[in-house]
């Protein structure tokens, strides 16, 4: 199934056939401020199984991230933090950044014995944050790859559903997504560090 949703100003009808399908389970492809994210409810096991099977991912050793409405949300699943990361957050979120730190004991059991840390986003697109905000909690997201070599991502919607229709319950055709990630920062160390540049420039 391929559903249209515009970014300027969500359906409210398709953003809830959309919560309903995660709560039920289900897989949905979505865009992001970066590239076409594949995902589901995070406190769905078999729903995760299934990510990690569509992408070919061992669930061990699997680096997944969250997707979080806002700052507020975050706070509830992971461990204090310091002040500086807070404020980092702050100035960059929502953008096309992916911010590694402590997870809490909010987050489901099928993530905490494989890490004690969680890479978590707030994107800068309305469609994927109005479905997070409805469904109330996080959604799990890995990035959809290309198998061309040249090309890393997919970036038509329309080419992902013929790809992924029978792999997956929705996918969200909101336009032509970006082919460059999102910038990965550790906060889990004394300084920042960069573990991969991407589409965001870090304002510190």
């Amino acid at each position: 199934m391929l559903i249209k949703i515009y970014p300027e100003n969500p359906n409210q009808r398709e953003v809830q056939k959309i919560v309903d399908i995660l709560r039920n389970g289900g897989v949905v492809i979505f865009p992001t401020d970066t590239v076409y994210g594949i995902g589901c409810d995070i406190n769905k096991p078999k729903a995760v199984n299934r990510v990690a099977r569509i992408r070919g991912i061992d669930l061990e050793k699997a680096h997944f991230s969250f997707l979080f409405y806002d700052l507020s949300q975050i706070a509830d699943y992971t461990s204090h933090l310091a002040n500086d990361v807070f404020k980092l957050m702050k100035r960059n979120f929502p953008g096309p950044f992916t911010f590694v730190v402590e997870a809490n004991n909010k987050i489901p059991r099928i993530f905490k014995a494989r890490k004690k840390t969680v890479g978590i986003r707030v994107p800068d697109n309305e469609i994927i944050r109005t479905i997070i905000k409805e469904l109330g909690n996080p959604i799990l997201t890995s990035s959809i790859h290309d198998e061309d070599e040249i090309i890393e991502y997919t970036t038509d919607p329309e080419l992902i559903h013929e790809k992924y229709e029978h792999l997956v319950d929705v996918v969200i055709d909101g336009g032509y997504g970006d082919n460059e990630p999102s910038t990965v920062v550790d906060c889990t160390t004394e300084e920042f560090v960069i573990l991969r540049q991407g589409k965001g420039v870090l304002l510190y």
